[in-house]
């Protein structure tokens, strides 16, 4: 009966959350307790890390099928045990389909530079500095760093700081890129997976097969 009673509080949630015309009021019934505010709380990450992984692509029949037989216990397409591996795998591939596929239609945009590694990137600006570093030196920049759909993993601008750091311990993608720039400039950096952080990614943001960019202001060499 448990489990009945929190199979259905986990619909609820899950079908309000991806309802198109889900009132904007908060819901009326009441939470009891910490144990139902733990159960609301786990419906909500659940349905945010679908949403998440899936974006458009979110069946929400599909999803609620499987979210009920699991926490009931009835037969299911795939094993709780190889789920997982599915998962991971189909995701995976999806998720590299789709930023290919940013890559490809964008370098044929004008302004858009690919380079022989695969590395693209757009001047946004020129400054009127003369010096360009090599890989073996150290720079001051300003960035702003964003998947490509948008959304931000690391931005010094944000942060109101300048980064310094060696050209040649960072990303291939940064060491590559900033070697075309002179300082004052600014450039826009498209970067595949395979010069960023490659098939594993890198925390809860940048997946594997992530590709990244870059909107880098290159403000100081400091020649080593």
């Amino acid at each position: 009966m448990k489990k009945l009673i929190f199979s259905l509080s986990l619909v609820f949630i899950a079908t309000s959350i991806f309802s198109q015309k889900a009132a904007p009021t908060a819901p009326s019934f009441e939470l009891k307790g910490a144990v139902d505010s733990l159960n609301y709380a786990h419906g909500l990450v659940a349905a945010a890390a679908a949403k998440r992984i899936l974006g458009n692509d979110l069946n929400p029949k599909l999803f609620l099928e499987a979210l009920n037989a699991g926490l009931k216990g009835e037969p299911t397409k795939f094993t709780a045990e190889n789920a997982p591996k599915i998962e991971q795998s189909i995701a995976a591939g999806m998720w590299k389909g789709n930023n290919d596929k940013f890559l490809e239609e964008n370098k044929i945009r004008p302004g858009v530079t690919t380079t022989a590694s695969g590395l693209q990137y757009e001047v946004m600006k020129r400054g009127t500095g003369t010096v360009s570093p090599l890989a073996t030196d150290k720079v001051e920049v300003h960035y702003h760093g964003t998947m490509y759909t948008g959304e931000i993993f690391d931005s010094s601008v944000d942060r109101g700081q300048t980064a310094k750091f060696p050209l040649n311990g960072v990303i291939p993608g940064w060491t590559e890129g900033l070697q075309f720039m002179k300082e004052g400039d600014k450039f826009k950096f498209f970067i595949p997976y395979n010069l960023a952080y490659g098939e594993r990614g890198r925390g809860p943001i940048i997946k594997g097969y992530s590709s990244l960019v870059f909107e880098v202001e290159l403000i100081k060499v400091n020649p080593q």
